[in-house]
């Protein structure tokens, strides 16, 4: 699956959604904390994360974000580890212009940004524990980029998918994305069709007691086919050790057969 068409599939889900999704399969539901800075948001990307630590005496290298911005795309969303400092800015108007120009798709951070009206203005999304107007200027520098992060608890590896809207922030490890978004998918689909069910007047109780039995069904119905997936297993383990016998009883004729030859072979020289 292309990297548009995964994105896709995640854009119509929200938080949710895929925090439920997460929960099925034993991963991390996500965390609440980060929230839009302007206007009701959603955006959904590929992490490219940025870790930044307390400025130190000498020379601290690029500017904070940059070397991310500069390897982002166009499916990209830019991930900040500021250890969820709420006292310095540790993303501004500038970098948002930077990021908006590249494509990017948006930008999370674990802790607080400035410049909200340069980022409203660009329509670029921007995702933090709020807003203050502190530079990071002597303050901040990049400790890293391209290795794992932390928002609010949650690790972030470069290349996770991150999907953050009012609700809250949700990170799918991107050997799992596509898995994720098929159990999204049909979450939703049932959640609207209980939805169709109250508005239709059915009563609350019953329209999720229906639900709940057609999650049951579904249990059931991947429960059968993990066992006819394991009874075809065996099948194919029972087929193995039969080739296999088959094998030694002809490497027993083989050897029969080469004895039988060195026989009639001392037999004729007699």
């Amino acid at each position: 699956m292309s990297s548009s068409s995964l994105l896709d599939r995640f854009a119509v889900l929200d938080s949710a959604a895929v925090s439920d999704a997460l929960d099925q399969l034993g991963l991390p539901p996500g965390v609440g904390g980060i929230h839009p800075v302007w206007g009701p948001a959603a955006v959904v990307g590929f992490a490219v994360t940025v870790g930044l630590e307390p400025r130190t005496e000498g020379p601290t290298g690029a500017h904070i974000a940059t070397t991310a911005i500069e390897s982002a795309d166009e499916h990209s969303v830019i991930v900040v580890d500021n250890q969820g400092r709420t006292d310095v800015s540790c993303w501004g108007g500038i970098l948002s212009l930077g990021a908006a120009r590249r494509g990017v798709r948006g930008v999370v951070a674990d802790g607080v940004c400035r410049d909200v009206a340069e980022a409203r203005e660009l329509g670029f999304p921007v995702f933090s524990r709020g807003s203050v107007p502190a530079t990071a200027r002597g303050r901040l520098q990049q400790r890293s980029t391209g290795e794992p992060a932390s928002v609010a608890g949650l690790v972030v590896e470069q290349g996770d998918v991150v999907l953050a809207d009012e609700t809250g922030l949700v990170v799918v490890p991107r050997e799992r994305a596509g898995e994720v978004a098929e159990i999204a998918t049909a979450i939703v689909a049932r959640e609207r069709a209980i939805a169709e069910e109250v508005r239709a007047g059915a009563p609350l109780s019953r329209a999720m007691h229906d639900a709940r039995l057609a999650m049951h069904d579904t249990g059931l119905a991947m429960h059968d086919t993990g066992l006819a997936m394991y009874d075809a297993g065996l099948a194919g383990q029972d087929a193995r050790l039969a080739m296999h016998d088959t094998g030694l009883a002809m490497y027993d004729a083989g050897l029969a057969g080469q004895d039988a030859r060195l026989a009639g072979q001392k037999e004729s020289t007699r």
